[in-house]
Formats: C-alpha cells, structure tokens, sequence
C-alpha cells in the first residue's frame, strides 16, 4: 500500500480508515513543512510584540485573565499535567490510530502556530506504531483536550503507550522505536491538545462502518424481496422521481440492481407490508445521514480548528471558536436516528419472515413443524437489540454542564453523541445477520425459486456460514459467525 501525503487538504473517512485499520504510513508534503515554518515564525513575532495570546502567555479557561510569566515552554508542560484528568477503558488502538492522524491532518493545515519539530515527531510516532493508552472519558466537545493529553504526554516521553502489542511507559516505547521525545516551545502543549481529533478520528472510523452496513442491509433487504415474493414494482424508477426524497433513488437502484435477473418475477401480494414496501425511503434516509456525517467528519480533517488560530496569509494570531464541533455532533445524532429507523423496518422484516406461517412459509420456518421452535426463539433476541438501539438512539448533545466558572458554558458532547452511534452500527449489523438467516431459510423452504445472480451470491456467502435449518438447534452461535463475516471485511460487497 503506497504512503499517504498529508498536504493540508482532501483527507477523507477512507483514508482515516486505511491508516487507523490498515496500518498504512503518512508522508508529509514539503509545503506542509513551509507552512508551518512560516506560522510558527508569525506566532513568536506576535508573542514578542506583546500581544495577549491565549494558552501561550496567558491561562487557559477561568484563569485567562492571569498573566502566565517565566518560562513559557515550562508553562505548556504545566498545562498538560493540569488537564490529564481523563478517565475510564483506554481508547482502542484504531480509534488513538484515527485520533492521532485525524490531529496531524489538521495540523497540516498551518493553522496552529505548532512547532514543526513537534508535527514531525506526531507523524514518526503514528509510522512506528507508538500509541498513546488514551483513556476514553473526559471530552464534552467543547475540543478533546482533557483526552488529547494524553497524545501530547506521549511525544514528550510521559504517561503509558501501546507499542508492538505491550502497554509500557511512554518513554520505553519511543525508545524501542528508536523515537526520541519532544520539547515544547510556547503553545505547543495547547497546540496538541485544543481539537475536536478524538471526535473527528472515531467520527470517520463510524462513517465507514456506517457504509459498509448500509451495503448489507441493502443485501439483506434484497434477499427478504426474494424469499417473500415481494413486489418490486415499489422499485420503478419512475415512483423514485415522482418523490425524489433524500437518497431514495439511489436506494432503488441499488435494490434493483441487486435483484436483476433474466427471469420474470410474479410478485405474491399487491402490496407488502411497509417495512418492505418503504424500504427505498428508509434506507434513502440513511444514506443522506451517512453523506451528511461524512461531509462534518471531512470538514473537520482538513479544517484549521484551532485557538488561537494563526492567520498565515495575514500575518495574525487571533482567538476563535473553531475547535467547538456543533455540526459534527448533530450529524451523528441524526445518523443514529437514521440507522435505529433502518434497523426497526430490518426487524420487521424478520418478524414477517418468522412469523406463523404467513407468506406462504412454514410457521417459524421450521421445516418439521409440531412444537419446533424454528426461527421463533431469535425474535426475543431481536427485542432485546431493538431497546439496546432505541435506547442509544436518544440525543445526548443537550446533555452539558457550565463548566469553569462558566466561561464555557456550552458543549456538545460529540465523543459521546460519535460513540453511541458507533454502537448502534455494531448492534445494526447483528440484525443484518438475522435478516439474512432468515431470508436463506425462506428460500430454501420455497419450491423451484429461481434467485437473481446477485442474491443467489448473498444467498450462498450466508450457507457457507449456516446450513439450512432442518430440526432444532441452537443458532445464536451460528448469528454470531455471520455477524463476524459483515464485521471483519469477509463477505462478498
């Protein structure tokens, strides 16, 4: 896999991905190194005319007022130790992963005054595999900077770090790496700290497991239509345009595309039940919220967020509230919303299949009849997930606290509002994986059915995982070898 070059702009969810998951290496374009050369040059001018910039010669928060004196690389040091108030499970590694290349892509930008030793020190750590243990409580969303110490901690050779498997002090793993530690200059601890990069890193990690689950759930819809003898007129291009609703035509087609066959298809009813028949609305929804999160996420990657900015067009240093991530946090409320909407229609659909002997099927899809549970028992189970997602699917963004002294006084919550949402993907794709069960079984349990070429594929990536059902037996462990398969990248796109 080639090296990505950071070069201050076009970083997408793809790439976040790539480096978080996939371990790909970050270079770093020669005019990066300009621009931040010339906006650390512009910040040390400012400071030394004796403009008041925040966090460099002056308190941070309540304390602004007060006049930081002596040692102002000192002061960034102090700064650090005085906010690593984080608590709770330490981050994953491909979350810190995201978090830490999401920061440097921001760096990238200029827009930070940070010390271009310091930005090149991030970017060795992140190649060599050296990651801070980030605990995952303490950003509100007003930045991430109480979790964010801990990466800046880490490139001065403090606190705990992840490196080749071991947890380890700081200092040990940039050793091992051959890495050394970092000094601060002035601002360059609130440089690192003072961004929104766990919300945007995590943020982007939750868009690509959010498309990836769009994918099969359009599969699993498509393989339902096929089991149930659905009426694929609510396809026709033609409704599509005449309510062209948010991502709705594209839905359809992707329906359609999936269910292309040679053969002609005698649909069983007139009209379906709604979580069918509304399918290319439902998901349409989704893959506008999906589109609106990745467009927040990516504006953040390659947006200058920080305060105080660095204006290195104009030669200024002025304070901002960039770092504040209002939009971001309301995308993924609403992506939440969108993937709980999609998942209810998908749990529907696997009550309609499950069901007492509608459609045509056997009752419970049990093939033996009597007092065979079939299918049946999973329904509690699809209950259960169903409250896990409402639940999760309830705003969190509102839910803030004034906090010192109420100089900030509002918040947004997005690391909490990014990984609710990321949950719910989690819990989404565990009723794909029903969905999917059961719809293999209908059609199995269907006379001479002929599946188009694409569903006879899904149909056939979910029998190499599950044999059909023909007495009873447990399936919860054969859901989760399904589940594994959407989660880990196994399945057929």
């Amino acid at each position: 896999m080639s090296a990505l070059v950071l070069t201050g702009a076009g970083v997408g969810i793809e790439d976040v991905a790539s480096v978080a998951r996939d371990a790909r290496k970050v270079e770093v374009a020669p005019d990066v190194m300009e621009r931040l050369d010339r906006a650390r040059k512009i910040l040390d001018q400012a400071a030394a005319s004796g403009q008041q910039i925040y966090g460099l010669n002056t308190g941070l928060g309540a304390n602004l007022g007060t006049t930081v004196e002596g040692d102002a690389s000192a002061f960034q040091r102090q700064l650090l130790e005085g906010r690593s108030g984080a608590v709770g499970e330490a981050l994953p590694v491909e979350t810190v992963r995201a978090t830490m290349f999401a920061r440097a892509a921001m760096l990238s930008t200029g827009g930070s005054g940070l010390s271009p030793a310091v930005f090149v020190a991030l970017v060795q750590a992140l190649n060599a595999g050296v990651h801070p243990v980030m605990p995952s409580l303490g950003s509100i969303g007003a930045g991430d900077l109480v979790l964010m110490t801990a990466l800046a901690g880490l490139l001065i050779g403090e606190g705990e770090a992840e490196y080749q498997g071991r947890r380890m002090p700081a200092a040990k793993a940039l050793m091992m790496a051959r890495l050394t530690p970092v000094s601060l200059a002035p601002k360059d601890g609130l440089s690192l700290i003072n961004a929104s990069a766990v919300s945007a890193g995590s943020g982007a990690l939750a868009v690509a497991d959010a498309l990836s689950a769009l994918a099969h759930q359009q599969q699993a819809g498509a393989l339902t239509m096929e089991a149930l003898g659905a009426n694929r007129t609510i396809l026709d291009p033609r409704l599509q345009a005449a309510r062209p609703a948010a991502g709705q035509q594209q839905a359809a087609k992707g329906l359609r595309d999936l269910l292309a066959s040679d053969e002609k298809q005698t649909p069983t009813t007139l009209q379906d039940p709604l979580s069918i028949r509304c399918m290319p609305s439902i998901h349409g929804a989704l893959i506008e919220a999906i589109g609106q999160a990745k467009r927040a996420v990516e504006i953040e990657l390659n947006a200058a967020a920080d305060n105080p900015l660095v204006l290195g067009d104009d030669g200024m240093v002025l304070s901002t509230g960039n770092f504040h991530t209002a939009s971001l946090a309301l995308s993924f409320e609403t992506l939440g919303l969108a993937i709980a909407q999609a998942a209810a229609a998908c749990a529907a659909r696997f009550i309609q299949l499950t069901g007492s002997g509608r459609n045509g099927l056997p009752k419970y899809l049990s093939p033996v009849g009597g007092a065979s549970a079939g299918f049946v028992p999973l329904q509690k189970t699809l209950a259960a997930i169903m409250a896990s997602i409402r639940h999760k699917a309830n705003p969190v963004m509102l839910d803030f606290l004034p906090v010192s002294e109420g100089v900030e006084d509002h918040a947004t919550q997005t690391p909490l509002a990014v990984a609710k949402c990321a949950e719910m993907i989690v819990l989404s794709r565990r009723l794909i994986a029903f969905e999917l069960m059961a719809a293999a079984q209908a059609i199995d349990l269907r006379d001479a059915l002929t599946l188009a070429p694409a569903t006879a594929a899904i149909h056939g990536a979910v029998r190499a995982l599950v044999l059909p059902l023909k007495e009873d037996r447990p399936l919860g462990a054969e859901a989760e070898a399904l589940y594994a398969a959407l989660t880990n990248g196994n399945w057929p796109a």
